[in-house]
């Protein structure tokens, strides 16, 4: 009996996992420039870059007082040439040397 296309994708899905594990990385709102140790996981940095984002919304419409200053912080940070790029190379950086979880 022929395998369906179904039965091979699942096959081969079956093989990819069990060769390449998913790399999740940790980091908090704090390493990312937040307010709070509420952790974020993710495979890029982008992707927890996203989170943290996310995360930053929520306490805005929340008026979170902490974050609100973080924010303010960061807000600084975009004042200057390039300062935003580099804060966000270094964290790209930090996030990349950081070992899976």
């Amino acid at each position: 009996m022929p395998i369906g296309a179904g039965q091979v994708v699942l096959n081969y899905l079956s093989c990819v996992c069990k060769t390449k594990s998913i790399t999740m990385k940790s980091m908090t709102c704090k390493q990312l420039g937040g307010a709070c140790d509420k952790v974020f996981k993710a495979n890029t940095f982008e992707e927890i870059a996203e989170l943290s984002k996310q995360h930053g919304t929520e306490m805005f419409h929340a008026k979170d007082e902490v974050h609100l200053e973080a924010m303010q912080e960061m807000q600084a940070l975009m004042q200057t040439p390039n300062g935003l790029q580099e804060w966000f190379a270094n964290k790209k950086k930090e996030f990349d040397a950081l070992g899976d979880d």
